[in-house]
């Protein structure tokens, strides 16, 4: 089975999740130039400013980079001809059925990566024929599934017959030998990226992730189908309880508004902060290099 370093021609199998309006070229191009394959968002983007985006990547690195496809977003098909244009290396997909995309993005040898958070759904990305699954257990931030990276990763690689990329939880050296345990033959990671000092999120947010205890988290969104995982703030805390209150979707979708956004693009207390449970591990803001040193110690792959 083909290994995740040589699938995306990185020195490390490690891929930094591609997080929605955080992932943007100066943390993508730091985390491949130190050694993983660093990933773009296209979320809120237009085919304009992706492209724009994709060359600020690579006027940062010539090391491997990919983007991350939501497919729930209305303007996909355009941002996908975009980055078969641009012949980016590879592309991750969540939120949506890839399949009318396969064909274009194959032929422009782009190697294609599909997140899941179930083996059903791991199964069905594999026999449309994608290059390797991302297995995404629950402790992960931001949108996820309900089932922890322990007892999925084993049964998504005993599933499917492709590469899996294990995600939810990464830390640091025994993360990745524990999820390397299970099966996967490589890690994703997303949160403890939100504390590099490449991450060019508000110093709010930091600070927030910074200031987290155990439990640093909360799961909302669960009455609804869509669970979301967050740092515990007590915005998201009034939400959680207006949830299981009785309010409509209508009701805490006007709640929480634009809380997401927020915090993501400006100064402010009042944010809905998406994060895993690793947030509580977290206590220093460095660069992406120190974490990257962590999660692969170099006396370590000395042999590589």
């Amino acid at each position: 089975m083909t290994s995740i370093e040589k699938l995306l021609n990185c020195r490390y199998p490690l891929l930094q999740g591609g997080m929605a309006y955080i992932s943007q070229p100066k943390l993508v191009a730091a985390v491949s130039e130190a050694g993983g394959a660093g990933i773009l968002t296209s979320v809120g983007e237009t085919p304009t400013s992706l492209k724009a985006l994709i060359d600020e990547v690579r006027q940062l690195t010539s090391h491997t980079f990919g983007v991350n496809l939501m497919l729930q977003q209305n303007n996909i098909a355009e941002l996908v001809e975009v980055i078969v244009q641009e012949k980016v290396p590879f592309v991750t997909t969540g939120a949506g059925n890839p399949a009318p995309y396969l064909r274009a993005l194959k032929e422009a040898s782009i190697k294609v990566l599909a997140v899941v958070g179930s083996v059903y759904h791991a199964k069905k990305m594999d026999a449309l024929g994608v290059d390797a699954i991302i297995a995404e257990g629950q402790e992960s931030g931001g949108h996820i599934g309900e089932i922890s990276s322990m007892v999925l990763i084993p049964q998504v690689v005993d599933a499917v017959s492709v590469p899996v990329i294990g995600a939810g939880g990464v830390y640091d050296h025994r993360s990745i030998s524990a999820m390397i345990a299970l099966g996967a033959k490589g890690v994703q990671a997303g949160t403890i990226f939100l504390a590099s000092q490449e991450c060019q999120i508000p110093n709010s947010y930091k600070e927030k992730l910074l200031d987290a205890s155990e439990p640093a988290t909360i799961v909302t969104g669960l009455k609804y189908g869509h669970p979301v995982r967050s740092l515990k703030t007590t915005l998201v805390a009034e939400y959680a309880e207006k949830e299981f209150s009785g309010a409509s979707k209508e009701e805490l979708d006007a709640y929480i508004g634009n809380a997401y956004h927020q915090a993501v693009v400006s100064e402010t207390d009042n944010g809905c902060y998406l994060a895993g449970q690793v947030a509580a591990a977290i206590r220093r803001i460095e660069t992406v290099q120190v974490i990257v040193d962590r999660l692969f110690p170099p006396k370590q792959t000395g042999s590589k």
